[in-house]
């Protein structure tokens, strides 16, 4: 009854038998071997439609299975659909890998998809499409940052497990015996940072990978990097372990009970360390820490590290000029647990409890309160400058002044940057001079001296303008420095702010004449403004 054509046609011969209906057509190729094929319904339909009197009628048509590759607008995946044969020849494996290369598929391919994909043939229904995951890309793996692992205990971890009474409880002046190392002892093993695995989209393009952040093992005093092994750092005396940026240092570790007038003041070239307390009137000076276990009372501390003290530091108003009786100064940081009456300046100050009536000064952070979110309270005095503010409550309930002055250093940078431009302009006014000159010896007569002079003014034009370049870098880098300092100045407040208390950032003021709820003031359009919290 049907017939196929070489062009892949379902013929039938309507020219001695017409059938009777176009439904009798179907259902008679549903029948035949012919029913995988795709029946073409418009034409048996127009054909009784249309009475044609055509002797053949096409009623069905031969498809193989083909199969469309479909990559990702990222190129990271490569999706196959497969249109399932009807009436045709299934796709062989071979014929479908002549595909995927035709896509330029190059990496990620994996021949079980594939393969997962052309099983679907014999499940599916005849031109039914069916799809599957061909290729996948690989997104790129960074790098490890160089990771620094401590082997010693440091004086900061001792500091932190005061001693276990029997009865349970802590004292919180005794911390054991002092950590101490000896000399070829192992500080710090470095483990260097990798370069991350790169990545591939499923057309070959290559995604490179960011490396780990490198950092360079620092040999502080009193230890070295390992001639066996580059990847260590250890001591060379012995000594005390201190944390420094990036490594160790081993300091020589003066410990004295109590600073008083029968001890006398210290002056000490490595660390001290006070296991009790510092009297009035009495002085520490240290090359490298200064450790208080107990209290400081109108003391003096100066320290070329950081300091730290477990108790508090207490001084009184001088009667005769006002300044503070007691004063904390060094170049690392300082941690005290609660402060009254002093002056403290350090690279960042952390109070654990409360400050008041304290003149105070950091370069980077000063935080009162504990770690996680400070709530401590600071009333009183004058914050001289910080970059960063946080403490839980700030001034008090009866309104009493206070002055706040952040990125106060960047006045220091402003002069820096007025004294940079003039500068630059006397360089180029001297640039401009050199050009009469120039002129002048082109003149004369006399090579020699013609071209001894030429030489001469273009000796110092050069110098002139690589002394130029100098000035404009420098005012590039002040003024990314200024900018950098103005966006990280900001003072967060966890619990409340009082009203009289002045807040200065930069050049801008603003005085709270209410309290305020938790909130974060910075700098923003060139004005001092408060940012609530909303959670």
């Amino acid at each position: 009854m049907f017939k196929l054509a070489h062009n892949g046609n379902v013929l039938l011969d309507v020219s001695k038998h017409p059938p009777p209906s176009a439904t009798f057509v179907i259902e008679a190729i549903e029948m035949s071997k012919f029913c995988d094929c795709k029946i073409d319904y418009d034409a048996i339909n127009a054909f009784f439609k249309d009475k044609s009197t055509e002797p053949v009628l096409v009623v069905a048509t031969k498809h193989n299975a083909k199969l469309e590759v479909v990559i990702s607008d990222d190129k990271m995946m490569a999706t196959g659909e497969l249109t399932v044969a009807q009436g045709g020849d299934l796709l062989s494996l071979d014929d479908a890998k002549k595909q995927l290369v035709k896509a330029g598929i190059v990496r990620g391919y994996k021949q079980a998809y594939l393969e997962q994909l052309l099983q679907k043939q014999f499940t599916a229904k005849a031109g039914e499409v069916v799809q599957g995951i061909l290729a996948q890309g690989r997104l790129p793996s960074d790098g490890l940052a160089t990771k620094l692992v401590t082997k010693v205990r440091t004086l900061k971890d001792h500091l932190k497990t005061p001693k276990l009474k029997e009865d349970g409880s802590v004292d919180m002046r005794d911390f054991g015996k002092m950590a101490s190392v000896e000399p070829g002892a192992v500080l710090i093993r470095q483990q260097p940072a990798t370069p991350g695995k790169e990545g591939f989209t499923v057309l070959g393009d290559i995604l490179p990978a960011k490396p780990g952040d490198n950092k360079q093992l620092v040999a502080g005093e009193g230890t070295e990097i390992s001639k066996l092994n580059p990847l260590e750092l250890v001591s060379t005396i012995s000594g005390v372990p201190i944390e420094i940026t990036n490594g160790m240092r081993v300091d020589d570790i003066f410990t004295i009970p109590d600073v008083n007038v029968k001890s006398g003041h210290i002056d000490f070239e490595g660390s001290v360390i006070v296991t009790r307390n510092i009297d009035p009137g009495m002085k520490v000076t240290a090359k490298g820490d200064i450790t208080i276990f107990g209290t400081v009372e109108s003391g003096e501390l100066t320290a070329g590290g950081n300091i730290t003290v477990k108790q508090g530091v207490i001084g009184h108003q001088k009667s005769d000029d006002k300044s503070l009786s007691c004063k904390l100064i060094c170049e690392g940081d300082i941690h005290v647990s609660h402060s009254q009456y002093c002056y403290i300046e350090a690279a960042n100050i952390f109070i654990e409890r409360q400050t008041s009536h304290c003149i105070m000064k950091a370069r980077h952070a000063l935080k009162v309160g504990q770690p996680d979110l400070p709530k401590g309270k600071i009333f009183g005095g004058e914050i001289l400058d910080a970059t960063t503010l946080i403490a839980g409550e700030i001034g008090n309930e009866s309104g009493a002044k206070m002055v706040i002055n952040l990125a106060r250093s960047g006045a220091d940078i402003t002069a820096e940057t007025d004294e940079c431009f003039k500068e630059l302009a006397k360089t180029e006014q001297q640039l401009d001079s050199l050009q009469p000159a120039l002129e002048k010896a082109d003149l004369l007569k006399d090579p020699e001296k013609k071209n001894e002079l030429i030489s001469k003014i273009g000796a110092t034009q050069l110098h002139l303008c690589q002394q130029a370049e100098h000035y404009e870098r420098q005012l590039s880098s002040l003024e990314n420095n200024l900018h950098e300092l103005l966006t990280k100045a900001n003072l967060v407040v966890n619990t409340v702010l009082h009203s009289g208390v002045e807040i200065h950032i930069f050049d801008k003021a603003l005085k709270t004449t209410r309290n305020y709820p938790p909130c974060t003031i910075k700098l923003m359009n060139n004005k001092v403004e408060v940012e609530f919290k909303t959670s």
